[in-house]
């Protein structure tokens, strides 16, 4: 959630930028430090539970692992199911639109692998 004034000028701006721009529509929803990362794994292996996330994503607290899991849940790119068991048993995986990012996330990881040694 974003303390942002409804009416500035820099809400009105990035509304405007997803609305009306494919890739500031798609970064929107995958953009940041950690939402890739999620998708990636997720894709990989299909179905993960909350600790296996956590213990996969090096440095991320549990309260930004939490608000990225419900982000990607809310934009309809995970699923969160939970097994009726004791203890409660949470596992995530990629929805269908989750899905149709294999190819972007795949590109992207081939441009990356290309060019990381150029930068560094």
């Amino acid at each position: 959630m974003k303390l942002r004034k409804e009416n500035s000028t820099n809400n009105i701006n990035e509304i405007y930028w997803k609305e009306n721009c494919g890739i500031a529509f798609t970064l929107s929803l995958i953009g940041g430090r950690w939402k890739i990362n999620i998708l990636s794994y997720l894709l990989a292996e299909k179905k993960l539970r909350y600790n296996e996330l956590k213990s996969r994503l090096t440095g991320i607290s549990e309260r930004i692992l939490v608000l990225k899991l419900k982000e990607l849940e809310q934009d309809d790119l995970i699923k969160r199911i939970v097994h009726a068991q004791v203890p409660p048993k949470v596992e995530y995986e990629l929805t269908e639109l989750g899905q149709s990012f294999k190819e972007i996330l795949i590109l992207m990881d081939q441009w990356g692998e290309t060019n990381l040694k150029k930068l560094f």
